[in-house]
């Protein structure tokens, strides 16, 4: 049994590790919401910087994580370097937007991006950008607002599925044909995104390729036996335990989560 760490801002990070659990079963998963910091997308690079290392420092080192995920887009842009370095023998594996695989796939290559104005202002998503070779568009959306929104938990509040509604709708006057959700907080609102625009658009969410990328650097696979999930929160646990139990327990129901908050 691998014991693997997870952090993200919020809850965001939990559309990551419903993957996790998905692909690689049977291991020891600690999930690290910064709850009472979020959003991230919003902060100074210095600060982002420096709490992903404080919460990966945590992760590593009082609760023994043999390998880390950086479920946050913003921290993965801001932090994924500094983290690397100073924990070169942990494989610590970051998400971005997954620009590649939308231009791979998009009819008129047009592509809308919805992310954080961090991870959009970041050199880590220009660099990304530049890697492209053809002739694809990009329209850049910051998804501002959208985060504490979701934090909430309150999936089905107008004010939430106004703003993104606003936001793809301008990626669609773009005429794009793909959309890429670049923040991981951003799936739960594919059920509200599809009931508005139904299949106009392709929606591009890199949480399988993020936990494949897991498997072969920190060696692991799937096992029989207990799963074992623990959720820490520098906020209030009671909600981060209520969405894991919507989005993950439903999926797994033999899966026994425990949530507690903490001081980091």
């Amino acid at each position: 049994m691998t014991k693997i760490g997870v952090f993200d801002s919020g809850i965001g990070g939990l559309s990551v590790l419903n993957e996790a659990l998905r692909q690689f079963p049977g291991h020891e998963y600690i999930y690290l919401a910064d709850s009472a910091n979020a959003p991230y997308g919003e902060r100074p690079d210095e600060w982002i910087t420096n709490r992903s290392l404080k919460l990966c420092t945590w992760l590593i080192e009082k609760q023994h994580c043999e390998a880390i995920v950086v479920a946050c887009n913003t921290a993965t842009a801001q932090a994924i370097a500094i983290i690397r370095e100073h924990f070169s023998n942990t494989p610590i594996i970051g998400v971005e937007p997954g620009i590649k695989p939308a231009a791979a796939i998009s009819p008129k290559k047009k592509i809308g991006v919805l992310a954080t104005q961090s991870t959009l202002s970041s050199e880590k998503f220009k660099h990304l950008l530049d890697s492209l070779v053809g002739d694809c568009q990009f329209i850049s959306q910051a998804g501002v607002g959208l985060v504490p929104l979701i934090e909430r938990g309150d999936l089905n509040d107008p004010e939430l599925e106004k703003l993104i509604t606003d936001y793809v709708q301008k990626v669609l006057d773009f005429g794009a044909d793909t959309l890429v959700l670049g923040c991981t907080h951003y799936p739960f609102l594919i059920p509200i995104i599809n009931k508005n625009f139904g299949d106009q658009l392709h929606l591009i969410d890199t949480s399988s390729a993020i936990i494949q990328q897991l498997g072969r650097k920190a060696q692991i696979e799937p096992r029989k036996g207990a799963t074992e999930v623990k959720l820490f929160s520098t906020g209030d646990s009671n909600l981060i335990l209520k969405q894991t139990n919507q989005l993950i327990q439903a999926l797994n129901p033999t899966i026994q989560i425990n949530a507690s908050s903490i001081i980091i």
